[in-house]
């Protein structure tokens, strides 16, 4: 296998396209690329293709763009570090050159994030390890005086300091957040970084620093209920929720209450689930709150409270692989298992498995429940010795 990673995509086409029983020609025609580009990269030659070309390439050889980007390595080699292309991409500046082609376009690169949009919202993140880089590179040199470049390129970065965080690899999450925030296009654009920036913070212990940066911005984009946007109801319910969330866990139980009293108020203005532009991370309402709700009587001890709430709340507006969703049922699952409802607890944790296989091996929230039910049982079901292997817990 070529080490060089131009070498490895050009391998991988020449291999389809033999496959698909195309000549380079043929190949040319069906995905608009040219003729001269596809010799190049075959041949290893001419730097990395852009994404949107691998996109094109892609379609017509009936493979998705991951399948061109992947690594293959021995079976008996062990497994890297899968992030750190990602992290190499986010952290430098390169001066990358094409196979044959010109530099990338704004137009290009929104449709590929577009197309890797299911892969963040469907916690795909083997397939996102392989496409970030790219897609990080390819944005890194578009002018972002463009502004559907400049809002593109802030766009990847918040998703990407979101997966980031959520992969525990927190100080490039830092950084792609914090360049997100420098290019963001509006308050609303801002307002969704900072939302994610205080979840980091949550998730490395800045339990003050998270309160107070939650409070600033939501004093700052606070709306008149009357008169406010969707969008801004979920902005402004959004930083209430995070400030809440800091305020439960750095033991201030009264500050906790009033920013839900104030998250409740935007969503029954609302009175539904609001998705802003299509992006999953920003949906608020109602439910949402209501999840939230359930984490902060999670956090405070009260699993019975949790086990109420959660009645209220119906799955069927949630996305199955929906980051708040899982987290809620990780939730439901810990109450059950504090009140010595194990059998229970293992079912919730297993259909978490079922919808998000790639998302549940990464809580270490799953890891304690499970040690829990583990240590409380004498012997194990064959369910639960997968979820303990899922999870990563020794038996």
């Amino acid at each position: 296998m070529p080490d060089s990673k131009s070498a490895r995509i050009g391998l991988h086409v020449r291999e389809l396209r033999k496959r698909r029983g195309l000549t380079q020609r043929e190949l040319a025609s069906a995905s608009a690329v040219s003729l001269a580009t596809i010799r190049k990269l075959e041949q290893g030659t001419g730097g990395e293709p852009r994404l949107e070309t691998l996109r094109a390439l892609a379609i017509a050889l009936q493979v998705s763009t991951s399948t061109l980007l992947r690594r293959d390595a021995p079976a008996d080699e062990p497994a890297g570090d899968e992030w750190a292309e990602v992290r190499a991409a986010l952290m430098t500046s390169p001066t990358p050159t094409y196979a044959g082609e010109g530099a990338p376009t704004a137009r290009g690169l929104h449709a590929a994030l577009q197309a890797a949009g299911p892969l963040f919202s469907s916690d795909r993140f083997a397939e996102l390890a392989t496409v970030l880089p790219s897609l990080l590179r390819d944005a890194g040199v578009l002018d972002t005086v463009d502004p559907l470049a400049r809002a593109c390129r802030g766009r990847l970065l918040q998703l990407t300091g979101w997966l980031l965080t959520q992969m525990r690899q927190f100080d490039a999450a830092e950084h792609a957040l914090t360049r997100a925030l420098a290019v963001a296009v509006d308050e609303q654009d801002g307002a969704a970084t900072i939302t994610t920036q205080c979840w980091l913070m949550l998730r490395t212990g800045r339990l003050a620093e998270a309160r107070q940066l939650a409070e600033r911005w939501a004093d700052d984009v606070e709306p008149r209920l009357s008169r406010a946007t969707a969008d801004e109801l979920s902005s402004w319910g959004w930083l209430t929720l995070r400030l809440s969330a800091a305020a439960v866990r750095d033991a201030r139980p009264e500050e906790a209450a009033d920013a839900l009293r104030m998250a409740k108020a935007a969503a029954a203005a609302l009175g539904r689930e609001h998705t802003p532009g299509g992006d999953f991370l920003r949906t608020f309402g109602p439910t949402t709150v209501t999840l939230k709700r359930t984490e902060n009587a999670a956090v405070s001890g009260r699993p019975d409270v949790v086990l109420q709430l959660a009645e209220q709340i119906r799955s069927a507006e949630m996305p199955p692989t929906s980051n708040n969703w899982n987290r809620h049922l990780l939730d439901v699952a810990d109450a059950h298992a504090r009140l010595r409802h194990y059998a229970e607890a293992v079912d919730v944790l297993d259909g978490i498995n079922v919808a998000s296989p790639q998302w549940l091996p990464q809580q270490r929230y799953a890891r304690d429940i499970m040690s829990r039910v583990i240590k409380r049982r004498r012997t194990l079901t064959p369910q639960m010795r997968t979820l303990a292997d899922v999870t990563g817990v020794p038996v």
